[in-house]
């Protein structure tokens, strides 16, 4: 899959099918079985993708059409991702804190070293 990267709100069906080079049916049955897929659809009920769904399609086509998991294995990877990301976030926030509590002891004790010298 080499699909350039688009640059729009939306993607129609058509353009989503023609980049992963799928049948509909495969996107359609992809949108039952991944429940975090759901296009939007315009007044015509006709699905639009957003860059969210394209980016999880990236996801799914590679996982599925290149490495050759199965759907339940897909998705099950996909679950592990999003539970590190959650953890990896959960643990930057952390750090972040401590910096900042580190810089206020920092400042304090600078402050207190000058007091005492001068």
């Amino acid at each position: 899959m080499s699909a350039p990267k688009y640059e729009k709100l939306f993607y129609s069906m058509s353009e989503v099918v023609k980049r992963y080079d799928l049948p509909v049916s495969t996107l359609h049955y992809w949108e039952k079985e991944f429940t975090e897929l759901k296009p939007k659809r315009n007044k015509k009920g006709n699905r639009m993708y957003t860059e969210d769904d394209i980016l999880l399609l990236d996801t799914i086509y590679f996982l599925v059409k290149e490495k050759g998991y199965t759907i339940k294995g897909a998705k099950e990877r996909l679950k592990a991702d999003r539970i590190t990301q959650e953890k990896n976030a959960r643990i930057r926030n952390s750090l972040l804190n401590i910096r900042a509590l580190m810089l206020e002891m920092k400042e304090s004790l600078e402050a207190e070293i000058k007091k005492r010298e001068g």
